[in-house]
């Protein structure tokens, strides 16, 4: 069982994750270019694997932070290939 302080900064976190989450959300569907709306996407994943991390601790549950970790390298990966092919369609 964890400690009581461990719950409320856990929901404090998931609260401005939440927030900067639905921010990610606008300039996903708002964005003026390409760029960013990609961005904007990684930024989204990013803090979907944080709030997995945030999860597992809160819960005492560690197999969350496998599926964060994963999330997190996929999402790295994603945007690497993205940053490859605009950087492809630069040199053209």
């Amino acid at each position: 069982m964890s400690a009581p302080w461990v719950s409320i900064v856990s929901f404090i976190s998931l609260s401005m994750m939440a927030v900067a989450m639905l921010l990610a959300a606008i300039r996903l569907i708002r964005g003026p270019s390409l760029p960013d709306r990609v961005v904007a996407l990684d930024l989204i994943s990013i803090l979907a694997a944080g709030i997995t991390a945030i999860y597992a601790i809160a819960s005492g549950q560690a197999v969350f932070l496998d599926v964060a970790t994963i999330l997190a390298l996929v999402s790295f990966l994603g945007t690497v290939a993205f940053a490859r092919y605009v950087e492809k369609q630069v040199s053209q």
